[in-house]
Order: C-alpha cells, then sequence, then structure tokens
C-alpha cells in the first residue's frame, strides 16, 4: 500500500469537500424577517396612519376651496399646494411634502429601533443568531427590512393621495412647476419617480435608527431616542446661525424631490440628497456593525 494510500486512509473525512462559507445574504430570512414586520399590529397601524394624512389633507384643501377661499391661500404649505385643485394627482406631492418633515421619519424611526432592540428586549435575538443567522447577516436583513418599510410606506401615502385626489379633484394633464405642461400618465410616472426619491431619502434616518438599536435592550427607549434625534436634527437644520453645518444633516435636502417636478429636472438637490444619505447609510451602518457583532448577547 503507498504512503498516499495510509494517509489518505488514516485521515477522515479527508476525500470529503471542504466547508463552504455562508453567505452574508439569505433570502429565506430576508423573507421571514419582512413578513413578520408587515404582519405586526403595529406595523399596520403606522402605515394607516400615513394612508389617513392625504384623506385629510384631501378632505381640508376641499372645505377651503368649497368656502370661496384657494388652495395655498396666504402663501402656506409646499410649492404645489394651489395646483391640487386643478389636477388631483398633486395631492399626492402635497402629501409627501407633508409627511416627510415627520410623519414618514417617525414611523421609520419606530421600526428602525425596534429592529435589533425589540429582539433583544424579547429573549429572541440569541436565538436568531443561533439559528444560525450570524451577526453579519442579521444586521443586513434588518436594515433591508427597513428600507423595505420605507419604499412600502411612501407608496401607502402615494398611493392614498392619488385615490384620495381622484375622488375630490379632476385629473388632466399636469403642469410642472416651470410651467411646461405634459399628459397624465406622464405625470403618473413623476409621481412614482417622486415616491422612489422619498423612500431614498430615508435610508440616513433608517441607519442611524439601526445604529441606536444596537445601543439597547430596550425597543421602547431605541424608539424614543430615534424620534427624539429626528425632532432635534429638524430643529437644528432650521437654525439660521447653524448653515455651516446644515448641508451636512440628514433631512437637509428632503424636500428636493420637486425639482423632479421641473422641466428639465434640476439634478443638483436631488444627487446631494442621495449622496448624504448613502454617507450617512455607510458611516453608521459600519458602525451599526462594529458594535453588534462585538456585543455580548446573553439575554
Amino acid at each position: 500500500m503507498s504512503q498516499a494510500d495510509v494517509s489518505g486512509a488514516g485521515a477522515p473525512g479527508a476525500g470529503a469537500a471542504p466547508r463552504r462559507p455562508r453567505p452574508l445574504w439569505s433570502l429565506g430570512l430576508l423573507r421571514s424577517e419582512i413578513g413578520t414586520t408587515f404582519r405586526r399590529w403595529r406595523t399596520l397601524a403606522l402605515l394607516a396612519v400615513l394612508a389617513g394624512v392625504p384623506i385629510l389633507v384631501g378632505i381640508a384643501v376641499k372645505i377651503e376651496t368649497g368656502d370661496g377661499g384657494g388652495a395655498g391661500h396666504g402663501g402656506g404649505g409646499p410649492a404645489f399646494l394651489s395646483q391640487v385643485t386643478n389636477n388631483g394627482l398633486f395631492l399626492v406631492f402635497t402629501s409627501l411634502a407633508v409627511t416627510l418633515p415627520f410623519f414618514l421619519p417617525m414611523a421609520i424611526g419606530v421600526i428602525a429601533g425596534d429592529s435589533l432592540a425589540g429582539e433583544a428586549n424579547a429573549g429572541t435575538l440569541r436565538y436568531l443568531l443561533v439559528a444560525p443567522a450570524g451577526r453579519t447577516r442579521l444586521l443586513l436583513v434588518k436594515y433591508a427590512t427597513t428600507l423595505a418599510f420605507c419604499l412600502v410606506a411612501t407608496l401607502v401615502v402615494a398611493l392614498s393621495a392619488l385615490a384620495v385626489g381622484a375622488l375630490l379633484f379632476p385629473l388632466g394633464d399636469v403642469t410642472l412647476l416651470s410651467g411646461t405642461s405634459i399628459p397624465f400618465g406622464e405625470g403618473l410616472l413623476r409621481a412614482l419617480a417622486v415616491a422612489c426619491a422619498v423612500a431614498l431619502s430615508l435610508m440616513g434616518v433608517s441607519a442611524v435608527g439601526l445604529f441606536i438599536s444596537t445601543l439597547s435592550n430596550s425597543g421602547i427607549a431605541a424608539m424614543a431616542t430615534t424620534v427624539g434625534l429626528l425632532i432635534t436634527v429638524q430643529i437644528l437644520d432650521t437654525i439660521p446661525q447653524l448653515q455651516a453645518i446644515q448641508p451636512y444633516l440628514f433631512p437637509h435636502y428632503w424636500l428636493s424631490f420637486a425639482d423632479l417636478l421641473r422641466d428639465p429636472v434640476y439634478w443638483d438637490g436631488l444627487q446631494k440628497n442621495i449622496g448624504l444619505q448613502a454617507l450617512y447609510a455607510v458611516v453608521f451602518g459600519s458602525a451599526a456593525w462594529a458594535r453588534f457583532t462585538t456585543r455580548d448577547v446573553t439575554a
């Protein structure tokens, strides 16, 4: 018997294929996480509240114009609020502008803040890690689920506004902010682009909420901290004396989606917004990874 035969016979599993490293992504885990998140009553309640905002805005505009006033009379509200009575599609843009500064980020803060802290508080985090999910993969799935909620929440607002706008106001060709008129079909495409831009605008606050969620074992504390930080940053973004730092605050370019309603489209603000959100996602995503991968999960 040759030496090779002896060594092969004496080494258990010598002919077995080497173990492949586990991938960082798992569609099964992602589907399970998304399904669990969207089945929760809290998530459904948040989506119901968001769907109700366009209804309230549409009714308020209808009542105001019915009393002989004009939508946006007095100069308040978004730049396209005065167009709602002429075309119900503008209720989509108005509702997104109304919900973006507070309602949408607050809902995202609840989902992101509770993503890991809620699991730790319920005692299920350690079971997820030995499932086997792995810390990096679980963190990626949690962030992807939060981004999915961003998109769904934005579309809920847009679709609710479109339905209410069609019921209360006429539909037709869309007059953009630059004065150009486009067909209604192209206006719908612009509305979809606006909704996607709004969803992308929430990447930064999602990453911040996920990072905060790695710092606490209390879902309520993480949610409250995320929402409190959101309010604080919003206030800082309105103080004139802080103009030097405001371009670096994640909500600073949120309303740049209005540039999609111009002809030609102004891309400068949109590019700055997406770049800033990506920067926040990288920085706070890395911080969340550094914290979560070194965290002692024993509860």
